[in-house]
């Protein structure tokens, strides 16, 4: 795997042009944007902004500068901040909210990888009939080969940057209009593993749905997001009484409770029991927990565990093939190094 074409500039000439159409970085010069830069100009103008570094990468067959900058921003009040929302995240429809107050709202699946694929199909064949790079023999890939892998990458990152609009738009929406938001501790990895589902689950993007609305909502709006515990029966639980079914087989999409008698569909029915879980779990006990109020520690490499001294290099005796040695021979391992130990530097 090749390595990732990045580069980050911490030092020298890095700016916003006046314009909002060019910046500028350290041996590049003065650079042309595609996306105009208003917004990053007024807050550095405004005093509201300071820019730290630049950082630019190859992706998706564009260059990205992204620019890191401390900025200066006030929290946005949400529009119904006592309210919370309950959403059940699913393939047929993408996700179903239901509210406190009993609205249930019902967001599609576009589906985006599906609308593609026969293009992506097409294009695959063309690339297959092509002379491609041959690492065994060392052959080179023709032209031809690599215009037509290049217009299938082109289908690729279209899809790709739909996807990324589309969970950006819907989790905007979300977390500025709620101030409770309850999402499912999904376990996608092991969902993957289906493989009758798991290119539909992949398309849906449930992982980069939970975590944008974690960053949504602690840094913009300063809500609260609630992650109901994996095992929760949210589909099994009867939202009107209670009553909690045995089994649920995925293909019964109405939910029929056996004590009340109500019958409702079945993701409109684990949304509400998700939106009725943020009234009844409390910070950190319950059932769910506020993942938002733990106090964040500051250890990004680890540096608060102990670590094990590696083992002796053991010498190779004779008679023995690699140095190996009889049990009662084999030497223990050194203990673990407390914190306040000095290392030696050779």
């Amino acid at each position: 795997m090749a390595a990732r074409l990045a580069c980050r500039f911490t030092t020298g000439t890095i700016r916003v042009d006046t314009g909002g159409r060019h910046v500028t970085l350290p041996r590049l010069g003065m650079i042309r944007t595609h996306e105009p830069t208003v917004k990053l100009l007024g807050r550095v103008q405004a005093g509201t902004a300071r820019i730290l570094s630049a950082t630019v990468r190859h992706e998706r067959g564009r260059w990205f500068v992204a620019f890191q900058a401390e900025v200066r921003r006030d929290l946005v009040r949400v529009a119904r901040p006592d309210v919370a929302v309950g959403i059940d995240l699913g393939v047929k429809t993408l996700a179903v909210m239901a509210d406190s107050t009993g609205e249930i709202r019902t967001v599609t699946n576009p589906k985006h990888y599906d609308a593609a694929l026969k293009r992506l199909r097409r294009a695959s064949r063309t690339v297959s009939r092509r002379r491609g790079p041959d690492r065994r023999t060392g052959q080179k890939p023709s032209r031809r080969w690599e215009k037509a892998n290049a217009q299938r990458n082109n289908v690729h990152h279209r899809v790709a940057n739909l996807r990324e609009d589309a969970l950006h738009k819907l989790t905007t929406a979300v977390t500025a209009e709620y101030g409770t938001v309850v999402v499912e501790d999904l376990n996608v990895a092991g969902m993957l593993r289906n493989r009758r589902l798991a290119r539909r689950i992949a398309d849906a993007g449930f992982g980069e749905i939970r975590r944008r609305l974690a960053y949504k909502t602690r840094r913009r709006h300063a809500t609260r997001l609630v992650a109901a515990d994996r095992w929760y029966p949210s589909s099994k639980t009867c939202s009107g009484c209670g009553a909690v079914k045995a089994k649920l087989p995925l293909h019964i999409r109405t939910y029929e409770c056996d004590a009340c008698n109500l019958v409702i569909d079945r993701d409109d029915n684990a949304a509400l029991n998700l939106a009725a879980l943020a009234v009844a779990c409390t910070t950190g006990t319950g059932v769910a927990g506020d993942q938002d109020t733990a106090p964040a520690a500051s250890n990004p490499r680890g540096a608060d565990r102990k670590t094990r001294a590696t083992r002796p290099r053991r010498k190779a005796e004779a008679g023995r093939a690699g140095g190996a040695t009889l049990p009662h021979q084999q030497q223990t391992e050194t203990r673990d190094r407390t914190q306040a130990e000095a290392l030696t530097l050779w």
